[in-house]
């Protein structure tokens, strides 16, 4: 009991400092996204959006929205609903400026947590996550979460970095997450944690079958996975 009471005040610690450093950075978040993916994470979020495309949703939950990217661009589905959560909230106080910029009155941007989402049962046609799921305190407990508030028959889309296998592809790749990556993000956000935070958390992260058996572990069916960009990130999918 002791230790797994030890080991709760790690993983609340551990959230914590996620929750502080995407705070930290959340002014150039958006600047740095697309400079240091040379504007390709747009690409990525279109391809989320294509995916749902085929199953027409109405309400869907993006979870670790940040600041709304992926939400506003799911808005081409025509959903009446788009519901944002993400734990920090300046992230979140930039996304709502937007929204409220471009006159958007369909989505809700609201603090909360993947691991204890506060909606009902079976309430979304479609769930999302755009490079959150690496950031999740328990995996389990998450995709769990997301499962029991996804519709049946409902689809879950979840867009992560990956590490590409092929040369010299994968050479190039772990130069510049290594080396390149935190030096410019450091640069431009003033923070020394957030960018070496980033490559270490994607070398962790369970990818491919591993990640496709997390996802199967929390319920999910007919769980597939499509590589972007020669490896560099990944789009996984699975039903309710």
């Amino acid at each position: 009991m002791k230790e797994e009471k030890s080991n709760n005040k790690i993983h609340k610690a551990e959230k914590e400092t996620v929750r502080a450093m995407f705070n930290d950075i959340a002014p150039k978040y958006d600047f740095l996204n697309h400079f240091l993916s040379g504007g390709i994470d747009i690409l990525w979020r279109k391809k989320v959006r294509k995916l749902l495309s085929k199953n027409n949703p109405k309400v869907i939950l993006d979870v670790a929205t940040g600041t709304g990217d992926l939400a506003i661009e799911l808005l081409n589905l025509h959903p009446k609903k788009i519901y944002g959560i993400d734990i920090a909230v300046e992230m979140l106080d930039i996304g709502k400026e937007k929204i409220k910029n471009k006159g958007i009155n369909n989505i809700e941007l609201t603090e909360g947590d993947a691991e204890n989402i506060k909606f009902d049962d079976n309430f979304f046609d479609a769930i999302t996550v755009a490079f959150g799921v690496r950031n999740f305190e328990t995996l389990n407990k998450g995709l769990r979460e997301m499962y029991r508030v996804l519709k049946p028959g409902g689809t879950v889309a979840v867009l992560e970095f990956s590490k590409p296998k092929a040369f010299p592809i994968k050479q190039i790749y772990n130069f510049y997450f290594k080396h390149i990556l935190p030096i410019m993000g450091k640069a431009v956000s003033k923070s020394s944690a957030a960018y070496t935070y980033l490559p270490t958390s994607v070398q962790g992260f369970a990818e491919d079958k591993a990640f496709l058996n997390e996802l199967e572990k929390a319920g999910f069916k007919s769980v597939k996975q499509k590589r972007l960009t020669m490896g560099i990130s990944t789009l996984y999918s699975g039903t309710k």
